[in-house]
């Protein structure tokens, strides 16, 4: 087995560039890598990364459909969690849950019907 890391990059589908780049950059504060089109007026197809994530978001129908479900793990969710409630998005204020499985969680519905369920988990007390 390599020593090198293996990552999972979910792709998910979006509808709206202008709403997406209002939630995934604006609110909850990743930054575009790159966007790539084949053409003029062609679906975008972009990476976005922050908070140690990376995803890819598609316009393009054939790449999968919206309505996904993701967890991602991390660390610093509460000030994660203080980040994005303090911007006052006015589609969204999330709480923050403690869960019986011992996590603390974020849990968001993009503007597309993607779940992303931010996950930090707790040291046993």
């Amino acid at each position: 087995m390599s020593d090198q890391t293996q990552k999972i990059i979910p792709v998910l589908r979006i509808l709206d560039i202008a709403k997406a780049k209002e939630f995934y950059i604006d609110w909850l504060g990743f930054t575009i890598d790159w966007e790539h089109r084949f053409g003029e007026n062609f679906p975008l197809y972009m990476q976005v990364s922050g908070h140690d994530i990376i995803l890819h978001l598609t316009e393009h129908y054939g790449d999968c459909l919206t309505g996904a479900r993701i967890r991602i793990n991390m660390q610093g969710i509460e000030t994660f969690h203080k980040q994005i409630t303090q911007k006052n998005y006015r589609y969204y204020k999330p709480g923050i849950e403690k869960t019986e499985w011992n996590t603390l969680e974020v849990c968001l519905l993009d503007p597309f019907g993607n779940h992303l369920v931010f996950a930090e988990y707790l040291k046993n007390e």
